[in-house]
C-alpha cells in the first residue's frame, strides 16, 4: 500500500483538513498543557468539596460551642461544671469521689 493509496482514504482527508488539525491541537492543549487544564479543574473540585465538608463540620462545632456558652451564662451551671470537671470546692467543704471497680484502669496480673 503506497502513500497515494493511503492519501485517497476518506478519514485521511478529514484528519488532514486544516480546521480539524487546529481543533485537535487546541483540544489537546486545553486538556493537558494549559494552566486551566481539566486535570487542574478536577483537583480544584476535590478541594472545594473537602472545604465544604470542613465548613459544615466547623459550623456544627460553632453551634455546639454557642449552646455551651449559653448554658454557662447561668451561675449554677458554671458552678456545676467547675465541681464536676475540675473538682473545685467551696471553702470548708469536703468532696468524696466514688470510683467503681469497673471504672479503674488497673492491669491485672494473671
Amino acid at each position: 500500500m503506497g502513500f497515494k493509496e493511503f492519501k485517497n482514504k476518506k478519514w485521511f482527508k478529514i484528519m488532514t483538513n486544516m480546521y480539524v488539525l487546529v481543533l485537535t491541537i487546541f483540544v489537546i492543549w486545553m486538556a493537558f498543557f494549559d494552566a486551566n487544564s481539566m486535570f487542574i479543574h478536577q483537583e480544584l473540585r476535590k478541594d472545594i468539596k473537602k472545604l465544604r465538608e470542613q465548613k459544615e463540620f466547623l459550623q456544627g462545632e460553632i453551634n455546639k460551642d454557642k449552646e455551651e456558652l449559653q448554658k454557662f451564662s447561668d451561675k449554677w451551671e458554671l458552678e456545676k461544671l467547675a465541681r464536676e470537671k475540675y473538682y473545685m470546692k467551696k471553702e470548708k467543704e469536703e468532696i468524696f469521689l466514688i470510683e467503681y471497680e469497673d471504672s479503674l484502669k488497673i492491669k491485672k496480673n494473671e
